[in-house]
């Protein structure tokens, strides 16, 4: 089994081994894969908490899953809306005008359910009111997990599928350049 984001890594987010922002697209698809391999831990709060309640493990996945979402996550849907999605869409094909506008609309409601799952993981991961959490993390917290999985699935399967593709074979070398210098510099730059 592959492990989740680890923490420490330079850039957040990108820890897969060979795949580095000299090739963007390539590190576009491993963040879909990271994405992938989080929801899924995510997943296992829920059974691991109503077997062993909030313990160590819980409170360790919660950080794991709170780092990814709270950093890589945005930083990778902000590679796709200033690289993929506007070249894309000065292509003028109503179909994938339409793609892109609904991963957009994705990125708006995933942050949106983000919110609403992130308060339940920041009391995990405190151990706050652990009979509250833990009633949550029975309840309501399952059915936002699934929700926002499957926004995600897919949304990710439309993006590496169609329009990562399509991107990819539209942009020049130069383009690329640009792409992994800018990817690179928005993940050094604090803040």
């Amino acid at each position: 089994m592959k492990t989740p984001f680890t923490v420490g890594s330079a850039i957040p987010g990108f820890n897969s081994p060979g795949v580095g922002l000299d090739e963007p697209f390539a590190m576009l698809d491993a963040c879909h894969e990271r994405v992938e391999r989080t929801l899924r831990l995510l997943a296992r709060i829920v059974p691991h908490v109503a077997a062993h309640g909030i313990d160590e493990k819980a409170q360790r996945a919660a950080v794991d899953v709170l780092r990814y979402f709270d950093v890589a996550a945005p930083l990778h849907h902000g590679d796709e809306e200033r690289h993929v999605f506007p070249l894309l869409l000065e292509q003028n094909d109503a179909a994938t005008t339409g793609l892109v506008n609904q991963m957009l609309n994705d990125h708006q409601e995933m942050s949106a359910q983000w919110a609403a799952l992130r308060l339940t993981l920041v009391q995990i991961a405190a151990d706050d009111h652990a009979e509250r959490v833990a009633c949550l993390v029975a309840q309501e917290f399952e059915q936002q997990i699934a929700a926002f999985t499957a926004l995600y699935a897919i949304h990710l399967n439309t993006e590496s599928r169609t329009l990562f593709p399509v991107a990819a074979r539209l942009k020049t070398e130069d383009a690329l350049r640009d792409m992994s210098d800018d990817m690179r510099l928005r993940r050094m730059t604090p803040g």
